[in-house]
């Protein structure tokens, strides 16, 4: 039989402090792993450090304000000289042209997330945009570049956003009246329908004579320098009367996020208000897209960085910090188009640049879900 000298030879004895065997003790009651309510355990919250505090949407949302204050007064002020009763007038048009866009794409798209239930969608996969440069592809086709250059303004822009809200008026009477009442597959007959104008406007455009093409290549882009007054107000007062409508419906839409067995659940007809706030996205869509041209990209930037400057779901925070947020891209673009560029290139493929490295950014970081 082995003494006790040599096992304790073999088997050299360990001193542990009082704090070693605390700190054993609390990790044995505090394992690194979630729980079964998956909340991180309090060993991983120290690992992590204090929490940052997050501003409230209500500081967000005075902080956009006095940015987009800053870009409206430095944007009719910056150079200013010269005949300054043609300079101003000219400069107010655009920045209304461009507040106008940035309610309507920004709500549109908004609220269009909302009723599809995915942050990645916005109203141009119905093929608003297409649906666009098809109806100018065949104009120009049809009767020629200078006719359409020395049409009516009024009588153009009418066109075009009773054709588009007329067709999208028709896919969701025909969807949400048959048999089916799918939304799914009303944005899968929107993809198709778009692929099939983008392909009518491609053949007609490769039959075209040069130079009317381009005559017709400056309407691929949205542009601000050349917006009826007449027109900026007639918008306007469509933009507004939608957006008070959407501002009406805040509560509706905090619900319909949920999704619809919830939303059906609480009391909300979800077949009408889906119906509702689609044909509102339509007209808003057609709206900003007769005055200015297509702006596929800048509504999906605008919501995307809403909803991480937010932190908040709610629909009375995010209605008007989209809003905001595509007022200060839209006039700050605007400005470095024209300061910096020359107009050597177009605002949105300067907003499409940017959105696309932040998107991707955002979608490899796993903010987007």
């Amino acid at each position: 039989m082995r003494s006790r000298s040599a096992w304790s030879c073999r088997w050299p004895a360990r001193r542990f402090s009082s704090s070693c065997c605390c700190a054993a003790a609390r990790n044995a009651r505090e394992p690194d792993v979630a729980d079964a309510t998956g909340l991180p355990s309090p060993a991983e919250l120290r690992r992590r450090g204090p929490l940052r505090r997050t501003p409230s949407p209500a500081v967000v949302l005075a902080v956009l304000a006095a940015a987009t204050l800053a870009a409206v007064v430095l944007f009719m002020t910056v150079d200013l000289r010269g005949n300054l009763g043609y300079i101003l007038p000219l400069r107010a048009v655009k920045v209304g042209a461009m507040l106008l866009v940035a309610v309507a794409v920004g709500l549109s798209t908004l609220m269009f997330q909302t009723v599809t239930a995915n942050r990645i969608l916005t109203p141009s996969i119905m093929g608003f945009d297409a649906l666009y440069l098809f109806i100018q592809t065949a104009v120009v086709f049809a009767v020629g570049g200078s006719a359409l250059a020395t049409a009516p303004a009024a009588g153009k822009f009418a066109v075009e956003v009773l054709l588009m809200v007329l067709c999208s008026g028709l896919l969701y009477r025909w969807l949400f009246t048959g048999g089916t009442q799918s939304l799914h597959l009303m944005l899968l007959v929107g993809i198709v329908l778009g692929t099939l104008l983008r392909g009518a406007s491609s053949l007609l455009q490769r039959l075209m004579d040069p130079s009317e093409f381009i005559i017709l290549q400056d309407l691929f882009f949205a542009s601000f320098n050349q917006v009826d007054p007449v027109l900026l107000w007639v918008s306007a007062a469509v933009v507004g009367t939608v957006a008070a409508a959407a501002w009406r419906l805040r509560h509706t839409l905090d619900v319909l996020a949920l999704g619809r067995e919830t939303a059906v659940n609480l009391g909300v007809n979800h077949r009408r208000i889906v119906t509702w706030v689609l044909v509102m996205c339509s007209v808003l869509v057609a709206v900003s897209t007769a005055l200015v041209g297509p702006v596929t990209f800048f509504g999906l930037l605008v919501v995307t960085l809403g909803y991480q400057l937010c932190r908040d779901y709610s629909h009375r925070w995010l209605l008007p910090a989209v809003s905001l947020l595509g007022a200060v891209a839209l006039i700050g673009g605007q400005l470095v188009l024209e300061k910096v560029f020359g107009f050597d290139t177009a605002l949105s493929i300067l907003i499409e640049f940017a959105g696309g490295i932040l998107f991707l950014f955002l979608l490899l970081k796993g903010y987007l879900k």
